[in-house]
C-alpha cells in the first residue's frame, strides 16, 4: 500500500504531538514533519512534499484560511482542516480545503480516538482528491452534446440532490443559480452534525432560496430547500397531495447516516417520475442504487462527471450500474437540473 504523506500543521505543540501520534497509528499513513505556523509550513511543504496537509484555522500570523487560499494555487495538495473555530469552516472549504474534522471540546480518551478515527478517514478520502479552483470548474466543457431537454407542461415536484466529498462547494454553485420557483429541493449532504445546521443558515443568507436544515414533518414547497442533519436520516413521505420529510436516527446505510440511497430510496417510492435525482462529488458508492431505484421509477438522474468532482467515486459508481441519465459538468448541473425539472432554460 502507498504511504499517505502527511504534514500536521497547529500552532498548539499538544494538538500537534497528539495529531502526528494519533495518525501515524495507520498503517497508510507517514507523518513526514510538524509545522506551528504557515510560514514554516510553507518551508517544509518544499522539502518534504506531502501528500496530504492537516491544517488548523487560527494560528499566529497568517490564519489557515488565507494560508489555504495562497498555497492551493502554487501547491495543489489536499487540505484537511482540523479547528474549533466551526464558523469559519465554510470559509476554508471556499478556499480550497477538501475536508474538515472538528477539535473535540471535551478531550476525554474516547472523544480522541473518535476523533482521530475521523481524521484518518478523512486523510484518506482527501488523498483521493482533485484540487479543483472555481476558474477551473467555470471553464469547464459539456461531456454531452446534447443535455436534458426541458418540458414546461410537466413541472417536477421534488429534486433530490445527494453529495460527500467536495460537494458544499459544488451545492452552493448549483443553488445559486436556481430562482425561487424552482421545485421543493431535498438534500443529503454528508457532513457532520455540528455542521450541517450552519451549511443551511450558510446557503440561506448567500442564495435566493428558503434553507434551512430540515426537521421531522418540514413540508416540501417552491423554493425551499431542506437540508437534512448530520446525524438523521431523512426520507420523504406523501401525505394526501404534499409531499413532506421524515428524519431519524438509525444505523448507517453505506457508512453513512445520514446516507443518500434512503432519501433517494424514498424519493423513489413517494414521487416516482414527479422528481429528479442529481448524484455529485463524494467518496464511496452512497446514492448509487436509490437513484437506480428513481430512474427506473421514471425520475430523471443526473451525475456529476469525472472532470470536475473533487472526488469521482460516488457519480462513478451510479454511472456504472446504469443509474445516471445524463453525466455533466459542475457549470452546466443548474441549467441541466431546471430542464429535468420542466423549467424554461
Amino acid at each position: 500500500m502507498k504511504q499517505i504523506k502527511v504534514l500536521v500543521i497547529d500552532d498548539s505543540f499538544v494538538f500537534r504531538e497528539l495529531i502526528a501520534r494519533g495518525i501515524s497509528t495507520d498503517s497508510a499513513i507517514t507523518v513526514v514533519g510538524t509545522a506551528d505556523d504557515p510560514f514554516d509550513a510553507g518551508n517544509k511543504i518544499i522539502d518534504l512534499k506531502p501528500d496530504v496537509i492537516t491544517c488548523d484555522i487560527e494560528m499566529p500570523r497568517m490564519n489557515g484560511i488565507e494560508f489555504i487560499r495562497q498555497l492551493i494555487p502554487q501547491y495543489p495538495i489536499p487540505a484537511v482542516v482540523v479547528s474549533s473555530v466551526n464558523t469559519a469552516v465554510f470559509d476554508a472549504l471556499e478556499a480550497g480545503a477538501v475536508e474538515f474534522v472538528a477539535k473535540p471540546r471535551v478531550q476525554t480518551l474516547k472523544d480522541m480516538e473518535a476523533f482521530i478515527h475521523e481524521l484518518v478517514l478523512k486523510i484518506r478520502i482527501a488523498s483521493t482528491a482533485k484540487i479543483i479552483g472555481r476558474r477551473c470548474l467555470s471553464d469547464t466543457g459539456h461531456m454531452y452534446k446534447e443535455g436534458i431537454k426541458g418540458n414546461n407542461d410537466c413541472e417536477k415536484k421534488l429534486i433530490a440532490i445527494g453529495a460527500s466529498t467536495g460537494g458544499t462547494e459544488a451545492i452552493f454553485q448549483i443553488l445559486s443559480s436556481f430562482s425561487d420557483d424552482m421545485p421543493g429541493i431535498v438534500i443529503v449532504q454528508h457532513i457532520p452534525p455540528v455542521f450541517s445546521n450552519m451549511f443551511a443558515e450558510c446557503l440561506n443568507q448567500t442564495t435566493g432560496l428558503w434553507v434551512k436544515e430540515a426537521e421531522n414533518n418540514d413540508y416540501i414547497e417552491k423554493g425551499k430547500v431542506l437540508i437534512s442533519p448530520g446525524d438523521a436520516h431523512m426520507q420523504v413521505r406523501k401525505v394526501g397531495e404534499q409531499l413532506k420529510v421524515v428524519c431519524f436516527k438509525g444505523e448507517k446505510v453505506n457508512g453513512h447516516c445520514p446516507s443518500v440511497d434512503v432519501l433517494f430510496e424514498s424519493v423513489a417510492k413517494t414521487a416516482a417520475e414527479d422528481a429528479v435525482g442529481v448524484i455529485l462529488t463524494g467518496m464511496g458508492y452512497d446514492g448509487a442504487k436509490g437513484l437506480l431505484s428513481m430512474r427506473r421509477k421514471g425520475a430523471r438522474t443526473i451525475g456529476q462527471d469525472e472532470k470536475t468532482s473533487v472526488v469521482y467515486g460516488m457519480p462513478r459508481v451510479a454511472l456504472e450500474i446504469g443509474a445516471v441519465e445524463k453525466q455533466v459538468s459542475l457549470k452546466d448541473m443548474a441549467e441541466q437540473i431546471k430542464a429535468a425539472a420542466g423549467k424554461v432554460v
